[in-house]
């Protein structure tokens, strides 16, 4: 569990419930929750039963759930008004589209959206649901006026989804959750700590042809930026992404500039510096390219030329060229090694003057390429941070947490 997390310590968190099949995960939310050592209090909509049963987040929170505006029991031992006031902050996870609706035009008719009128507490809102719903524009207008109105939105992640589709609309995970809600905790107003601040991420392999159909590349999937950039639009910044060929798709909000080639990638950077307030480069980038791509297929002459030599060009580096152009008020690299990772990534930091560097060990094939676990250090200027084995999702939360600390004072300059 990440070290922010225990911001939660003392806090009351209302979390609401609403009838999504992602409601399953919610135990597991309020076992996190508890062990952060935040008091819990579940109120859930009448339909939220048909996914989770109440006696399983009684157990884990250690308090009745609420879910009856008209219950004289509950009211007599906390009226809703006292649980309103109660709360530091209110979760409402997962969010139907029928829940935001009801939260963006006002409506009070159960004691879930009773109490997120009454509560002066923050709410934040992980949408879960259909990805064709929630893109719909009706979905994406109260969304937008939740935001307008101070709701957070986290989330929603993208991937596979109960109904057999894919794209974003599913909740965001416990744990970033978890991170979320810390963050809040330190801001106080809803905002991330990244909010005002535009961050560019570089993310994914590029790919250097030798010929139409041939090409040199890497193992890069771009799983770990990508996570950077959605964890960076979580706390509240503008992201643009310049991804490499056969990165997954991003949340809609993101600003996704699809490139190539090394020099593909360089030209965009160089166009997003002037707004750029945060450059984060984890792209694999190609060192070298061919001199002479080939206009047609290299054919193989076995007798006359059995042997072939590729003439190699340097590409230009981008994230020393970016410390260089001065435009950018943070920047950070990504290192892959295979041997003496900290003292190749110390040196690298140092000679290209970066504020930090994550390293991680592409020796290790269980993680870092093609994987959805790494594990990785940060190092910078003052000190290093390893951040072990996880999930590269909960790397990225960690990472932009750290980052927005180590360099709060440089970032809202």
């Amino acid at each position: 569990m990440p070290e922010m997390t225990s911001n939660l310590s003392g806090q009351h968190i209302l979390l609401g419930i609403s009838g999504g099949i992602a409601a399953y995960k919610t135990p597991i939310l309020v076992r996190r929750l508890v062990e952060a050592g935040a008091s819990v209090q579940v109120v859930m909509t009448a339909n939220a039963h048909q996914f989770v049963t109440a006696t399983s987040l009684q157990a884990v929170s250690g308090n009745p759930v609420r879910d009856d505006l008209w219950d004289a029991g509950a009211e007599a031992a906390m009226g809703h008004i006292e649980l309103a006031r109660w709360a530091d902050q209110i979760l409402i996870a997962p969010a139907t589209a029928s829940m935001i609706a009801r939260l963006a035009t006002g409506d009070a008719s159960d004691l879930l959206s009773t109490l997120c009128l009454a509560s002066p507490a923050p709410v934040s809102i992980a949408p879960a649901m259909n990805q064709q719903m929630y893109q719909h524009p009706a979905v994406q207008r109260n969304l937008a006026s939740l935001q307008a109105d101070g709701c957070r939105i986290i989330g929603p992640d993208s991937g596979d989804q109960a109904c057999g589709d894919r794209g974003p609309g599913r909740m965001t995970e416990p744990e970033d959750l978890l991170t979320a809600l810390a963050e809040q905790s330190l801001t106080g107003d809803g905002r991330g700590p990244l909010t005002d601040c535009t961050v560019t991420v570089t993310t994914g392999p590029t790919r250097e042809a030798i010929d139409p159909v041939r090409y040199i590349s890497n193992h890069s999937s771009g799983l770990q930026g990508l996570a950077v950039a959605e964890s960076a639009r979580r706390a509240g910044a503008k992201v643009i992404l310049i991804a490499g060929p056969g990165v997954a798709g991003a949340h809609a909000e993101i600003e996704r500039r699809d490139v190539t080639t090394a020099q593909d990638m360089y030209e965009q950077v160089h166009n997003a510096l002037p707004s750029t307030d945060v450059f984060i480069g984890v792209a694999a980038v190609a060192d070298y390219r061919p001199a002479n791509a080939q206009g047609q297929k290299i054919k193989r002459h076995r007798q006359e030329e059995p042997d072939m030599r590729l003439a190699l060009v340097e590409n230009p580096d981008i994230i020393a060229s970016v410390v260089q152009s001065g435009q950018v008020k943070v920047v950070v690299g990504f290192a892959a090694e295979t041997n003496d990772t900290l003292n190749n990534a110390r040196e690298k930091r140092a000679r290209k003057g970066l504020d930090a560097i994550v390293v991680n060990d592409v020796s290790d094939h269980s993680i870092g390429f093609n994987s959805s676990n790494n594990a990785v250090t940060l190092i910078h200027e003052n000190g290093e941070i390893d951040f072990g084995i996880q999930p590269k999702t909960e790397i990225a939360e960690q990472l932009i947490y750290q980052l927005g600390a180590l360099f709060k004072n440089k970032i809202t300059l």
